[in-house]
């Protein structure tokens, strides 16, 4: 028997989306039920930001402390197929996971396998499936073990703080919202919130969608082909840069430009960079949505995921007015070596400061003004790439060095 799951998600504008349907949900092998005690107290866990993915750590059978993305684009928990092997796991059937780019590839569903978090006494949860992930790690620049979405966060009111870099899982039988947000209905979809909100394209008027309310996605805006096509959104004069992505399916294809304003609810989030996909495959060929909200919007707000209640409560938090003024360095990075430590170029942008300091795909970025790559890791070094300063580079190519002065800049 095979299966076929969809796991939407690109990385640099990164999700990590996973759809099943109700018919497909009654054709898995049967799964012990979740096991959750919450104290009359919430719980609070702590979270990591690692290239605006948030990773909760999370303990399989006695395995090492293991680095799971959460994800509102997923519905069900999920594991490296390769990890599920290392620790022995039973996997049963075929899964087929498509995602944003052209590829498939296949998995298994798990049985008779759970996943605790270090810190919640008494909580633990099944493992639905084992999916060929790992491939994304050296793009995250760190182990990428597994990804927990709605399964989990629909026992509770999660509350996610972008700025305490904290998680409180709330009873959500008991739960009262007394803060100053606004409530948003969703819908769920497959354990998908989708949420409506109207983008402002340059020069046009405001346009109505559903979106997803992606925080595992590291983009801001993702508005997907047959929106993109039918609303014109790449009409000649609107000023774009090819877009550098890759996913569960592959790399993506698209370009990066603005909207003049996104908003959701009373909020409205301007000049948000935004891709405008052009794949004719995948999650972001879909023409069910308008497109995708990702973690560069969502980490404006305190967010209180509250899906029995079919809402999400936004509370604006001191970064909702910020601009989006990141600058491009014009290069794609990805992070090699068992410690993800050797900085690989694996793409260069044609007319970008990368491509003017003559840096080309398979060159390694040993110094960064002095400082050894090796001492930061690959998010670090993407943050820095989006400040408009002056870099000092040695790089190697090949049995050469080079010293290579880089200064990335606002190309959009």
């Amino acid at each position: 028997m095979t299966i076929r799951r969809k796991l939407t998600g690109l990385f640099t504008v990164t999700s990590l989306l996973l759809a099943m349907s109700a018919s497909q949900v009654a054709q898995q092998p049967a799964q012990q039920s979740a096991k959750i005690t919450i104290s009359p107290q919430s719980v609070v866990i702590p979270i990591e930001l690692v290239n605006r993915h948030i990773i909760v750590k999370v303990i399989v059978r006695n395995s090492r402390p293991l680095s799971f993305v959460l994800d509102t684009g997923d519905q069900f928990a999920i594991i490296n197929l390769d990890l599920a092997k290392e620790l022995g796991l039973n996997l049963q059937g075929r899964v087929s996971m498509e995602g944003a780019g052209a590829q498939v590839s296949t998995g298994s569903f798990v049985i008779g396998a759970s996943f605790t978090i270090p810190g919640f006494e008494g909580f633990s949860q099944p493992i639905s499936m084992a999916l060929p992930i790992g491939h994304m790690a050296p793009l995250m620049g760190r182990d990428f073990d597994g990804i927990i979405g709605s399964e989990l966060i629909r026992q509770f009111v999660l509350e996610l703080d972008y700025q305490r870099m904290m998680i409180t899982f709330h009873d959500k039988d008991k739960f009262v919202y007394a803060g100053t947000g606004e409530t948003i209905p969703i819908q769920l979809d497959r354990g998908h919130p989708i949420i409506e909100a109207r983008i402002t394209p340059l020069g046009s008027e405001p346009i109505k969608g559903k979106f997803v309310l992606d925080i595992g996605s590291s983009g801001a805006l993702a508005l997907y082909s047959p929106f993109v096509t039918e609303r014109h959104l790449l009409a000649p004069g609107i000023k774009t840069i090819k877009a550098f992505g890759a996913g569960a399916g592959g790399d993506i294809s698209g370009r990066i430009g603005r909207v003049k304003e996104l908003t959701i609810g009373k909020f409205k989030i301007r000049n948000p960079l935004t891709l405008f996909s052009q794949d004719t495959k995948g999650a972001f060929a879909s023409p069910a949505l308008a497109g995708n909200i990702g973690a560069q919007i969502t980490s404006r707000f305190k967010l209180f995921f509250d899906y029995g209640h079919e809402r999400i409560i936004f509370e604006p938090n001191a970064n909702l007015a910020a601009p989006f003024d990141r600058a491009f360095s014009g290069l794609r990075i990805k992070a090699d070596g068992r410690d993800y430590r050797t900085f690989r170029i694996t793409n260069v942008l044609e007319d970008s400061p990368a491509s003017e300091a003559g840096l080309i795909p398979n060159d390694i970025i040993i110094s960064i003004d002095g400082t050894p790559a090796a001492s930061v890791t690959l998010t670090k070094l993407n943050e820095m790439f989006e400040r408009q300063m002056t870099y000092k580079l040695v790089v190697r190519r090949g049995d050469k060095t080079l010293h290579v002065t880089l200064t990335p800049r606002r190309l959009v």
